[in-house]
């Protein structure tokens, strides 16, 4: 008795005008630019690579410790510590474009005059897309983040989209009231696309040695904890917005990403597990693959937003 071929699913997605082969891309911040996961991971297979925060200048980042483990977690109070646009440009980018996967590039700042300066220097690079982190401290009001204010989150977005000839995801902070607003505030501005969630400001005390786990006092929380949070936030911001979501927030295996998806993210970026296992971005990939075989999906972006009402 022969059976029906099973025909592959379609994996491949379109963001903004760019296709990614799949839709699993690397969380910025916890993949560096590839180098250390090469060794462990065929990064081709990727959907695409989200690079670490790059300023303009170097960042020294926060003094150490600066990463503490939690239940269901960890903290990190890196300080998004990078060389700077220029040694991306020379280094890391070039070993990046060794291999056939999408380049996103994370970019961070002190003020709206920093972002717009590496976005200007990366606008004639080879990188697909670039992803404003908004959680940075803006300096000149006082250290609060970008990301907390929608009039300051627009005004970044109206003053990098002028500059930018590539794509522009705005990377919004959940250490908000109300992230929708934010979302708006965004679209409004001219994004392209939205990536949510960042980590979660959260604090870590040693009861023994009656010290701060971190030299920062505070840092960002990721990992499975803030996974429901994370979800909640994509379903509440795909009702509110017409702008494709890049899902993040605890994602440890496929289950975690489709869930992700089903809640409204057209992507979804690994960041923590990968820690853990480096090549669990792969798994994701894979899992999802038989997910859609086994519930009769022939399209990935069918799952974008079907949670059942």
């Amino acid at each position: 008795m022969s059976g029906k071929k099973k025909v592959a699913p379609n994996l491949s997605v379109d963001i903004a005008g760019v296709q990614f082969k799949n839709p699993v891309v690397t969380a910025s911040g916890t993949f560096g630019s590839g180098q250390e996961y090469s060794e462990f991971l065929e990064l081709s297979r990727l959907g695409g690579v989200v690079t670490k925060g790059v300023s303009m200048e170097p960042w020294e980042g926060n003094p150490t410790p600066r990463i503490a483990e939690t239940p269901s977690g960890m903290l990190n109070a890196i300080g998004l510590q990078n060389p700077g646009v220029e040694t991306f440009l020379s280094s890391d980018l070039p070993f990046l474009k060794k291999y056939d996967t999408r380049v996103i590039v994370n970019v961070c700042g002190h003020s709206v005059e920093e972002y717009v300066s590496v976005v200007e220097r990366l606008s004639e690079a080879d990188v697909d897309m670039l992803e404003i982190n908004i959680s940075c401290p803006n300096v000149k009001e006082g250290g609060i983040a970008f990301g907390t204010d929608p009039k300051k989150a627009a005004e970044v977005t109206k003053a990098v989209k002028k500059v930018s000839k590539k794509p522009v995801i705005m990377k919004l902070s959940p250490n908000v009231t109300d992230i929708t607003e934010m979302a708006k505030a965004c679209e409004d501005a001219g994004a392209d696309a939205l990536s949510l969630i960042n980590t979660i400001t959260g604090m870590k005390i040693d009861v023994n040695t009656r010290r701060f786990a971190l030299a920062n006092k505070t840092g960002g929380l990721s990992g499975p904890a803030i996974h429901p949070i994370a979800v909640r936030m994509v379903y509440e911001v795909y009702n509110a917005v017409k702008l494709p979501i890049i899902g993040i927030g605890g994602i440890m295996d496929s289950n975690d990403a489709i869930e992700m998806m089903l809640a409204g993210a057209s992507l979804v970026a690994v960041g923590t597990a990968s820690f853990r296992r480096p090549d669990a971005a792969l798994l994701v990939i894979n899992g999802i693959e038989d997910y859609l075989f086994s519930h009769e999906f022939d399209d990935v972006r069918k799952l974008t937003g079907a949670v059942r009402k």
